[in-house]
C-alpha cells in the first residue's frame, strides 16, 4: 500500500467514528460558559487554589515556567516604584501605553515621552517604543495566562509590538482559571464582544526551527507582569 492510500485509509478511519455533538460533554450543564468546572475540569488542568493567595502562588509558580516576570507589589506607591525600577534597569526612552486609571499613574511616574495608542502611525511609533504599558481583563492562575481584549488593552498592537510588554493588574482580576475567565467575558461584553479577545501565557515563543526555542519571534521578547 502506497503512502497516499495509507493517508485514505486513516481518514476512511476517521470518519467511521462519530464525533460528540456540541453541548454533550458531560459537564455543558455544570461549566462555566459552556466550559468544566470543578473535577471535570481537574482532569483537564491541575487544580486551582481555593484563596487568593494559593491563587497568586500558582500564577508566579507558572509564570517561572513561562519566562515571565510576575511582580506582586503591596499599594500604589510600591506599584509605582516598581515600574520605575523597570525604566532605569532597561533604560527604556520611550514607551506606549493606552489611558486607564493604572496606565495613567505608571506614565506619569516614568516621566517619560509616551505613545498613547489610537493614532494613525500607531504601528510605526509602536514597534520604535522601548515597553508598551497596558492594563488586562484579568489573569488566570491556572495557566499563567493575562487575558486581554482590543477594548482592556490599548488595542490590537500595543501588546505585540513594542519589545517589553508591562500588564498593569489589581487584585481582584486575579482568578482561579479559564471557566471564570470566560463567565468574566460573557458578563462583561455580554452580546457586544471586542474584535480581539487574547490569552498571554508567556512572552512570544517558537520552537519551529530545530525545535531550538527561540523568545521574541512573533511578539514582545519580554512579559512582566504587575499585580498591583
Amino acid at each position: 500500500m502506497s503512502e497516499r492510500d495509507h493517508i485514505f485509509e486513516r481518514i476512511r478511519e476517521a470518519l467511521r467514528t462519530s464525533a460528540p455533538r456540541p453541548g454533550a460533554h458531560p459537564w455543558d450543564s455544570a461549566g462555566s460558559a459552556g466550559l468544566p468546572s470543578g473535577a471535570d475540569f481537574d482532569r483537564v488542568l491541575s487544580a486551582t487554589g481555593r484563596t487568593f493567595e494559593e491563587n497568586a502562588a500558582l500564577f508566579e509558580r507558572n509564570s517561572v515556567d513561562l519566562a515571565t516576570e510576575f511582580l506582586r507589589v503591596d499599594g500604589r506607591d510600591e506599584a509605582l516604584a516598581a515600574v520605575v525600577r523597570l525604566r532605569d534597569r532597561e533604560g527604556w526612552k520611550r514607551v506606549a501605553s493606552h489611558r486607564g486609571e493604572l496606565t495613567d499613574a505608571a506614565c506619569a511616574a516614568l516621566g517619560l515621552p509616551v505613545h498613547w495608542t489610537g493614532a494613525a502611525d500607531d504601528v510605526g511609533v509602536l514597534e520604535q517604543c522601548d515597553a508598551g504599558l497596558s492594563e488586562c481583563d484579568a489573569l488566570v492562575a491556572h495557566t499563567g495566562s493575562v487575558l486581554v481584549t482590543s477594548r482592556s488593552a490599548g488595542g490590537r498592537a500595543l501588546s505585540v509590538l513594542p519589545p517589553h510588554h508591562v500588564v498593569l493588574a489589581r487584585r481582584e482580576q486575579l482568578l482561579p482559571g479559564l471557566p471564570e475567565a470566560f463567565a468574566l467575558l460573557k458578563t462583561k461584553y455580554g452580546g457586544n464582544y471586542p474584535s480581539m479577545i487574547s490569552f498571554i501565557t508567556g512572552p512570544s515563543r517558537t520552537g519551529d526551527i530545530e525545535r531550538t526555542l527561540v523568545l521574541g519571534a512573533h511578539g514582545p521578547k519580554k512579559l512582566t507582569v504587575l499585580l498591583w
